[in-house]
């Protein structure tokens, strides 16, 4: 006898998804989610609010927004219960063509098809719609974009926001009033800080609301440290609940279990759980390998104009798809929140150090002035542009366990993934034309080339069996039957854009194939089903409202 029929490791777009639509089948789960639960009142109003912003327990930090540099990149994501909703910039787009065609996965389904219906399910759930509050920000990525002859390539970003009446809290809007009261936005660029006027539609206001209203027992502040198989079936979910000293230890049982605690943390227990003889041994050789990123770039323009206000609107409000398979985004932060000037350093292009040392060096020289300027704007949220920067190029690397119990990089297949790009620099320099700003980016990028990324994908990609992928196309653990992946691990191609949307259509398509409880006294097993069945249950998968 089981605890529980499923225990869902992690909060985030995928466990979120899997909470609700498990408890509509009807079966008892419980979540485990290692950060904190936020009311509107817990969140912070500025990024210099480290406690309430940055997740860095070993200082009692234990914010929404966690910073973790490896040797080959920078990766940003969210922690607490609604993963990285909380902290991400609402965008929802559906990724290009080529990306149900490549990588990991290709041949496996048809998945522009398949995934199809549950991207429209995730859209309706997630409530994406066009951005509004076009800023000064945006008009001048317009600007780029009609100065180069291509205004038609320039829109408003699809985005989780509710852009009710600004400010004015109202029933819920979404689900027939079975979702919480709600705020229409008020383009304060506040998006990455968790919004606490309750107008970005994170988790927490869709898919986990109706969850725990169904009965799904969520945990938060505890952290899975160990998943192991039990003889004859099953898992024990092992786990430690708590802050600091005060910390105790947290079992159950479950006959089934789904990882979603994102790629971090679900690599992490993985590569941990493989090498302990008493978690997970059989777990295929290719757990940490093909990681990718979206190839992405950051540069902050720094604008010397007076009135500049770059702050204004949604976080991420607009597109310009620059080239095929490649665009720019605008990223923003609420004002006031300038912590980011901390990691900038002047950007400089080049693949090579000592390229980027003498054009650094020549800088310093030449313009001492607009670098002092940079590094001493007021409010620097106001004054600097943000340009994201992505394209899906392949390239992977591979993450394996380290000595500190931690997580570390290797470089794998392709070329390695960098910080610097020339298409990226262009754009920013026009940018900086129409902004009269000085270009900027992080240290490490400048320094050493390593990109920062806040999409890290893969590790636990699919293949055909055990020798060419961690799970199957239905995202069932191979070797383990009723262990699941259901979080940005299991993304096994670059989508070159936000993954949430298509983290949370992989999993609403893999939960459509596990029938409901009722149907295993009929003899079904939870891990398989026929195409009629998943036809039935992709037909009949309730959303609510």
């Amino acid at each position: 006898m089981f605890d529980y029929d499923f225990v869902i490791v992690g909060s985030g777009f995928g466990g979120s998804a899997a909470g609700l639509r498990l408890v509509e089948k009807g079966y008892r789960v419980l979540m485990l989610e290692k950060g904190r639960e936020f009311s509107a009142a817990d969140l912070p109003r500025s990024n210099w609010n480290l406690r309430r912003w940055m997740w860095l327990p070993l200082l009692g930090l234990r914010g929404i927004f966690q910073l973790t540099i490896f040797r080959h990149m920078t990766v940003m994501s969210g922690v607490g219960v609604g993963g990285g909703s909380l902290t991400y910039g609402a965008a929802l787009p559906v990724p290009p063509r080529a990306f149900f065609e490549a990588g990991n996965w290709q041949g496996l389904a048809d998945w522009c098809a398949e995934l199809a219906p549950h991207y429209a399910a995730a859209r309706r759930m997630l409530g994406v719609t066009p951005a509004k509050f076009a800023g000064q920000f945006d008009q001048a990525l317009a600007e780029v974009a009609r100065r180069r002859g291509e205004s038609d390539q320039f829109s408003a970003n699809e985005v989780g926001i509710y852009f009710g009446a600004p400010g004015k809290r109202v029933p819920d809007p979404y689900f027939g009033g079975e979702g919480p009261e709600r705020s229409g936005c008020i383009g304060c660029g506040g998006c990455m800080l968790g919004c606490p006027f309750g107008a970005k539609n994170t988790l927490d206001k869709n898919y986990l609301h109706l969850a725990r209203a169904r009965g799904l027992e969520l945990e938060s502040e505890t952290e899975v440290s160990a998943v192991r198989a039990l003889d004859g079936g099953g898992y024990r979910v092992e786990a430690r609940q708590g802050r600091g000293l005060r910390r105790r230890a947290r079992s159950v049982t479950a006959r089934h279990v789904v990882l979603a605690a994102g790629v971090l943390g679900t690599i992490r227990l993985l590569l941990r759980m493989r090498a302990d003889p008493r978690g997970l041994p059989r777990l295929s050789e290719h757990v940490g390998r093909h990681v990718r990123t979206n190839s992405e770039s950051f540069i902050g323009v720094v604008s010397r104009k007076r009135d500049a206000d770059m702050s204004s609107g949604v976080a991420i409000g607009s597109i310009y798809h620059c080239a095929p398979n490649e665009h720019v985004q605008p990223v923003r932060y609420r004002s006031g929140s300038g912590f980011f000037r901390l990691l900038m350093f002047p950007h400089v292009p080049g693949l090579h150090a000592a390229e980027r040392l003498a054009r650094l060096l020549t800088i310093f020289v030449l313009h001492p002035l607009q670098i002092l300027r940079a590094f001493t704007a007021w409010n620097m949220a106001r004054k600097m542009a943000i340009l994201m920067y992505m394209r899906t190029e392949e390239g992977t690397l591979r993450f394996e366990s380290a000595w500190h119990g931690g997580l570390t990089t290797r470089r794998e297949e392709g070329s390695p993934p960098v910080a610097s790009f020339p298409a990226a620099t262009r754009l920013a320099n026009e940018m900086c034309d129409v902004l009269d700003g000085f270009p900027m980016a992080f240290i490490q990028e400048t320094l050493f080339n390593i990109p920062t990324t806040a999409h890290v994908l893969g590790g636990a990609v699919m293949g055909r069996d055990v020798g060419s992928g961690v799970i199957d196309a239905d995202q069932r653990v191979f070797g383990y039957d009723g262990l699941f992946v259901m979080d940005g691990s299991a993304v096994s191609s670059n989508p070159g854009v936000n993954p949430s949307l298509t983290i949370t259509a992989m999993a609403e398509r893999a939960l459509a194939k596990i029938p409901a409880k009722a149907a295993i006294a009929a003899g079904r097993a939870v891990t398989r089903s026929s195409a009629a069945d998943t036809a039935d249950a992709a037909q009949a998968a309730p959303l609510p409202g």
